[in-house]
């Protein structure tokens, strides 16, 4: 390796714990920060993509990182230096996990990166560590879920412990190691084919000729998943509104909702409009979908998405939906959508670092937040309407309990089946009579719904 390539390196290695620390001290998104670090930066695409290997990766392994580390030094971790607790993380990560670069490089350029950052005293410190890590015996089988505590499933496959304590209630045993090991995987990227525009054989037809690597989506007959490793907005037909950047499980919601032409919709808490677009794409654009959200970039999100795709019956609103609705076109609904704020740990995939950024106490506050927003935004569904509920979380609290309690004190409304609702294979989807979709048994984020009717 000459001495521009060891910059390089180094350049990656400094952006990565830079973006570690910011998700560890501002509660950040790793995918916002990345973006904003290769916008500004001039790196290569090897480089871009070991910097996002790098980042994504020690989000998803922090856990067990974190306990090798434990073992190596007595000082807490969490009063440890951010940047240079992070540096030994990447470096550990690149060690255990990677191949692309010999330990003795990876250990090096870590001494060097904390000697320029903290000085001589620090970088011997990071030295001695990290090796001591390289003869460090990391040999260890996967924990049983049936005979193993719950710090040694939550070391080995990297999540805290007070989410693993609530899986195990929510799942069966054999299910649990396969779901963190799920988890601890590579999202796929999945687009929606705009339906108004085109359909999915034409576009992968289109993709095809371009060389770009696609397959149909195995759940939603609107879905494609992209192997190639490209961003989104430079693929064929991004700029002419052939198709929506939306995971496949997020694609089945609004076939719960069913809508019809000509009806009046709405799709609160709808940033960045996903499923508001996909709505009207199933309208035929023919009725008037309401677009809610508390964000004013939420908005201009929505109204950019429906632009590019060419829907007309779009209207973004910008609204608190813990209050009563105002501002908006109309005061009743056919069908409402209530994608609630929530913890989003069915998205681990795409976003490791919620694991770490979130807390027992975030379930309970927006378990509280949710029973709002569905209470208010049932007021406004029509007699005879359709309410639908979803998250892209796997917790009971925010999920099947909010919904046993909304139906509890709202006698009027019922839950339908929502097997009934899905498509095709997507029909499989389900748990008792609610719709789920589970990272380790159909390779999609983590979603649940429920689809309820107002007869009353």
């Amino acid at each position: 390796m000459n001495a521009f390539e060891s910059d390089v390196r180094e350049s990656v290695r400094k952006l990565a714990a830079d973006i570690l620390v910011k998700v560890d001290v501002k509660k950040a998104y790793a995918d916002v920060l990345l973006d904003q670090a290769l916008k500004k930066g001039s790196l290569s695409a090897r480089d871009r993509s070991l910097l996002a290997e790098i980042v994504y990766g020690t989000l998803r392994w922090r856990g067990r990182i974190d306990s090798y580390l434990r073992q190596l030094t007595r000082q807490s971790l969490e009063e440890s230096d951010a940047f240079i607790k992070n540096l030994l993380r990447i470096t550990i990560y690149q060690v255990a996990f990677l191949d692309r670069i010999p330990d003795y490089a990876a250990v090096n350029e870590a001494v060097n990166l904390a000697k320029s950052n903290a000085g001589t005293r620090v970088s011997g410190f990071v030295n001695g560590v990290l090796r001591n890590f390289l003869r460090m015996n990391k040999e260890s089988a996967p924990p049983d879920p049936n005979k193993s505590t719950v710090a040694a499933l939550a070391d080995f496959w990297s999540h805290p412990d007070w989410l693993i304590k609530m899986w195990i209630q929510y799942f069966s045993s054999d299910e649990i190691a396969a779901l963190l090991q799920a988890n601890n995987s590579q999202a796929p990227m999945a687009l929606r084919v705009n339906s108004t525009r085109t359909n999915r054989e034409v576009l992968l037809k289109v993709f095809q000729a371009e060389g770009i690597e696609a397959s149909p989506t195995k759940w939603s007959p609107q879905g494609i998943v992209v192997h190639s490793q490209m961003p989104a907005d430079q693929l064929a037909g991004f700029e002419e509104g052939l198709f929506q950047v939306q995971g496949e499980s997020s694609q089945l919601i609004p076939y719960l909702l069913d809508p019809q032409a000509g009806e009046n919709v709405l799709d609160a808490c709808a940033a960045p409009g996903g499923k508001t677009t996909h709505i009207s794409e199933l309208m035929g654009d023919k009725g008037h979908v309401t677009a809610t959200d508390v964000s004013l970039k939420g908005i201009m999100k929505i109204n950019e998405n429906a632009k590019r795709l060419g829907l007309q019956s779009v209207h973004a609103v910008q609204a608190d939906m813990t209050n009563r609705l105002r501002g908006a076109p109309s005061e009743t609904y056919d069908r409402i959508l209530v994608d609630a704020p929530c913890s989003g740990l069915g998205t681990l995939r795409s976003h490791p670092e919620i694991k770490w950024n979130r807390d027992i106490t975030d379930v309970a506050r927006l378990h509280q937040l949710q029973k709002k927003i569905l209470a208010q935004a049932a007021a406004s569904v029509k007699s005879d309407g359709v309410l639908v509920y979803s998250t892209c979380t796997l917790i009971g609290a925010e999920n099947e309990n909010i919904v046993d309690e909304f139906l509890e004190h709202h006698r009027e409304f019922v839950l339908d089946d929502a097997a009934s609702y899905l498509p095709g294979q997507a029909k499989q989807l389900v748990r008792d009579k609610y719709f789920m979709a589970l990272p380790h048994r159909h390779n999609t984020d983590g979603f649940f719904a429920a689809r309820m009717r107002k007869v009353a």
